[in-house]
């Protein structure tokens, strides 16, 4: 579940308690569930890491990562149900990884905890990080992405604009709950293929993409009914308390309070939108 908001969430909660410790060793925390991926092996990041300082820590569209003194960068993914923790985990069978850190502050551990064990650790060089993860794997990121880019962008497809808004390489860090609520307030149908969009529409499209993003970071993000989502200190978000159309099929839309919302699916994804407030044009 964890997209732009949730991650950048979580970097902002750890970035203040992480930045410019030490890390003394990395340990796989016991846990009979499914394992995470992580690569290298745990004693070669062990090995490697050990004594460098954590000098960064930031996101890569739904990815932390924490450069390292050493060259090196851990690129954590979340996925569906990771969490970083500075805080009690929501239980302690789905910790997987823990960081720990000299003990000169409050917090000497950091915690991955993933509870379906879809989430993956990486240890990459800088050439590794370049290669797997730089401007030819990922779009711009879609809390800075500019209109002019996003017009260009769209003129490039002529997929239904909710497809490309979950396509990574089109604008990196938009996920399937901020897609749905982007393209309500922009008034713009999910289907309407990208590259038939108005002049207004991209300017609705611009305007609607950051200020949905920021503010669901503003409410440090959204943590769904099934409460997996928790921010560093093990706390719920509240940006679902602004959803509009998220998740409220069949629900009266709480924008022209006229119609009932409706669900979709596209690309085995549920999207969700008014009919009245989204006309297809």
């Amino acid at each position: 579940m964890p997209e732009l908001p949730e991650v950048e969430t979580m970097v902002r909660g750890i970035r203040p308690l992480v930045e410019g410790r030490a890390i003394t060793a990395v340990r796989r925390c016991r846990c009979a569930c499914k394992p995470i991926s992580i690569e290298p092996r745990l004693p070669t990041i062990s090995r490697r890491v050990r004594g460098t300082t954590v000098t960064q820590v930031r996101r890569l569209a739904k990815r932390i990562i924490m450069d390292l003194s050493s060259g090196d960068h851990f690129v954590i993914e979340p996925r569906m149900t990771g969490l970083m923790l500075l805080g009690d985990p929501p239980d302690r069978e789905h910790l997987r990884l823990e960081w720990r850190f000299s003990r000169n502050r409050q917090h000497n551990s950091l915690w991955f905890w993933d509870r379906r064990g879809l989430g993956t650790v990486r240890l990459l060089r800088q050439v590794q990080l370049a290669d797997q993860l730089g401007p030819q794997k990922l779009g711009p990121d879609a809390l800075n992405i500019s209109q002019a880019q996003l017009r260009q962008l769209c003129a490039g497809t002529s997929r239904a604009i909710k497809v490309a808004l979950l396509d990574q390489r089109f604008a990196a860090g938009i996920g399937n709950v901020y897609a749905s609520e982007i393209l309500h307030l922009a008034r713009i149908h999910p289907e309407q293929p990208a590259n038939e969009l108005n002049t207004r529409q991209l300017y609705r499209l611009s305007g609607a993409t950051r200020k949905i993003l920021c503010d669901a970071i503003q409410s440090e993000g959204s943590t769904l009914n099934d409460g997996t989502y928790r921010n560093a200190l093990n706390q719920n978000g509240s940006y679902q308390n602004a959803h509009k159309v998220y998740n409220r099929e069949a629900e009266t839309c709480l924008t022209c309070r006229k119609k009932r919302v409706r669900r979709i699916v596209q690309v085995q994804r549920s999207t969700f939108f008014c009919p009245i407030c989204q006309r297809p044009t």
